[in-house]
């Protein structure tokens, strides 16, 4: 999404060593990554447990629009009618899809939400294929299918599949929505400005359904913690770390990287929070990962319009 990615081998004739050094810093970083997405489903639950879900995501997009334009001002220049156009639609799933993944994470555990969010993978095919009419293979079938396997197990584990997992199993369907809808016709756009738009129109849509009851800022100073982790970590520095790495090293390697978020979810869970750890739970997260590995490994590119 962020422009051509180098591949294993490209450029490496003559360059030698700094060229490797920067796949390794990638490759940290990208993990890195991985781990704060994975950390933010036990901090947002203990988040909205003392402030409502649309109060909270509201003040996170809008703090994570506030830094992505103090760290670029001159993207604001970029900021065109189509990009307006492309980058409302598009903050309006996000702001949908994260509604509905945080409210589904207020009735479930964080490892459990965090490893079926990570079947958005597995969905952003399946999107492309009913949308633009992409072709799906055989690989993408089959993650699919270790996928719902996943989540039979996981419908084994306490307390269960109920309108929690519900909500976030619709949360990652919208989000594939999002990444296919991006992914169209994305090229023609600044990414930075894209993203800037695609923020404020988020936090928008939050406040104008938090407005009715009245918004409320984060009560105290851990959940303006989390704040700063999901607008500054999980989102501004997020997608700079992302973006340079995605010119360092494959597609497919940049996918298998992040597939690591559902495993970081599981264990800070069990770290921070003491969530209890069962059998189906663990073959479940491991089947999910699993399918999202497969389909980063059997997608081809999405279609960009």
């Amino acid at each position: 999404m962020a422009g051509t990615a180098a591949r294993p081998g490209d450029g490496v004739v003559g360059l030698g060593p700094p060229v490797e050094r920067q796949r390794r810093r990638a490759t940290a970083g990208l993990l890195g990554v991985a781990l704060v997405w994975g950390a933010t489903y036990t901090a947002v639950k203990d988040a909205v447990d003392k402030m409502p879900s649309t109060d909270f995501l509201a003040t996170r997009f809008t703090l994570a629009a506030l830094i992505m334009v103090g760290l670029r001002p001159a993207s604001l220049r970029h900021i065109h009618r189509v990009t307006l156009r492309h980058g409302v639609g598009l903050g309006l799933a996000v702001g949908a899809g994260y509604l509905a993944l945080t409210v589904g994470l207020e009735r479930t555990t964080p490892a459990v939400a965090g490893i079926l969010t990570g079947l958005l993978v597995v969905l952003a095919p399946l999107v492309a294929a009913a949308a633009v009419r992409a072709p799906i293979s055989r690989g993408i079938w089959a993650s699919l299918g270790v996928g719902v396997l996943g989540v039979t197990a996981i419908a084994l584990h306490e307390p269960g599949l109920g309108a929690g997992e519900g909500l976030v199993l619709l949360g990652a369907l919208v989000l594939a929505g999002h990444l296919v809808a991006l992914a169209v016709g994305s090229e023609q756009h600044d990414l930075w400005a894209l993203t800037v738009v695609q923020l404020l129109t988020a936090a928008t849509l939050l406040a104008v359904l938090a407005a009715p009851g009245g918004i409320v800022g984060p009560p105290d100073l851990t959940v303006w913690g989390t704040v700063v982790l999901t607008a500054v970590l999980a989102t501004a520095v997020a997608y700079v770390v992302q973006t340079w790495a995605q010119r360092r090293l494959s597609p497919t390697r940049v996918g298998v990287l992040l597939a690591a978020e559902p495993v970081f979810a599981v264990l800070v869970a069990v770290w921070l929070a003491a969530e209890v750890v069962t059998w189906p739970l663990i073959v479940g997260g491991a089947l999910v990962v699993a399918a999202m590995v497969l389909a980063e490994l059997s997608a081809g590119r999405l279609p960009s319009g």
